[in-house]
């Protein structure tokens, strides 16, 4: 089962950013739909659309994975349900 999530990154800028989540969502066999990012000052902003292949890696475990890449970069990396995050900002 395909799941199509929201996956947001921020924190202060530094080398290696992209190439660390793009590999994590490589290595989890998750695809990346859609892609923004921005630099304010010294700030890196990203925010992805992302599918994931429930039948190669769940969505706990790339949580799990992205919250290791997380600690290693010292940024904030956030992944959710595309449906809830929808759900969540609707008025």
């Amino acid at each position: 089962m395909e799941i199509k999530t929201v996956l947001s990154v921020l924190g202060k800028d530094r080398k290696g950013v992209v190439a660390t989540i793009a590999t994590t969502l490589f290595e989890a066999g998750a695809n990346i739909d859609d892609i923004r990012q921005t630099i304010l000052g010294d700030m890196f902003s990203m925010t992805m659309l992302v599918t994931i292949d429930e039948s190669i890696c769940s969505f706990n475990d790339l949580q799990e994975r992205l919250a290791a890449a997380s600690k290693d970069l010292g940024m904030q990396v956030t992944l959710q349900r595309e449906d809830v995050f929808t759900f969540m900002y609707e008025v």
